[in-house]
């Protein structure tokens, strides 16, 4: 039995090969993660996207989200894959703390929209939910292992206390 090369990602990384025997592995909350692949070329890679703004307003597009995906396609290009054959999954775009923003569905949306609109066909995502995600990717294949830890109380934000009024006349500001 052959042992596994294995490079690890975080946010703002990507990483890409045809060895069949590397893996590409990361933990994901409310980033999302997106696994491309040739399979005629044995091609592929897999990125990390953390995407911090709405899309939904008119006429704005998301750059950094936009160049994360292009930088990835490119580098399966790099390494022979064709762009028409490309095929994806998608993971992650969890709501880590209730309360705030829905960054996750957000950094989705976003993944789904972008694969949708360049045409490349999505065979299977696993997005939203309130649990972390480990993934494993073997870009050669396009094989993923998503290992999703159990569902953790969701987090509210601390509540500030004003302090006591200790009858004390100075006041700071």
């Amino acid at each position: 039995m052959r042992s596994a090369n294995r490079v690890h990602i975080t946010q703002g990384e990507r990483g890409s090969g045809t060895d069949p025997d590397l893996v590409i592995s990361t933990i994901l909350g409310s980033c999302v993660s997106c696994c491309l692949w040739d399979p005629v070329a044995g091609a592929g890679g897999m990125n990390h996207m953390l995407l911090t703004v709405s899309t939904a307003k008119k006429g704005f597009c998301n750059l950094a989200g936009i160049n994360a995906m292009e930088l990835l396609i490119n580098d399966i290009l790099k390494l022979g894959g064709r762009r028409d054959r490309l095929r994806a999954k998608a993971f992650g775009g969890s709501r880590m703390v209730s309360g705030l923003s829905d960054i996750g569905r957000l950094n989705s949306d976003f993944t789904l929209d972008f694969l949708r609109q360049e045409g490349i066909t999505c065979e299977g995502h696993s997005l939203g939910g309130s649990s972390a995600r480990h993934l494993m990717f073997w870009p050669a294949s396009g094989r993923v292992l998503q290992k999703v830890r159990e569902d953790a109380p969701e987090e509210t934000p601390a509540q500030v206390r004003a302090p006591e009024n200790t009858g004390n006349d100075l006041e700071l500001f």
